[in-house]
């Protein structure tokens, strides 16, 4: 079930470009979000950090400690798109923006990820 989900987003990576962009962002190709999700945890200033494992299990813990759990897979033009155990599902885009990697949500928000 979570694969069909995910295979539904798929359409929707390939509308990168839908992601809001600032002056200054240059997105991550595949190769390097995939090193970046590589069994790696990313940490963001308010205290949140998403987990990514090795074999597509993804985790959100929130800075209060509770978790959210689900998948994640890379597309092609290096989204992430993550469908969380509960039925709901996003994508993702990081890029590079003024010498820091920020995430962005497709809703346009914009996440700055600790060095």
């Amino acid at each position: 079930m979570r694969f069909a989900l995910i295979l539904c987003l798929l359409p929707s990576i390939g509308f990168a470009d839908g992601f809001a962009t600032l002056a200054g962002d240059t997105p991550l190709s595949r190769a390097e979000v995939v090193a970046m999700t590589r069994g790696g945890d990313v940490l963001f200033y308010e205290g949140g950090r998403s987990r990514y494992s090795v074999g597509g299990a993804y985790s959100y813990t929130y800075a209060s400690g509770e978790s959210a759990f689900g998948t994640f897979q890379v597309g092609a033009d290096g989204t992430v798109c993550i469908a969380y155990r509960n039925g709901r599902a996003r994508c993702d885009r990081f890029v590079r923006s003024h010498g820091r990697l920020v995430m962005l949500t497709a809703d346009g928000q914009r996440f700055p990820i600790r060095p």
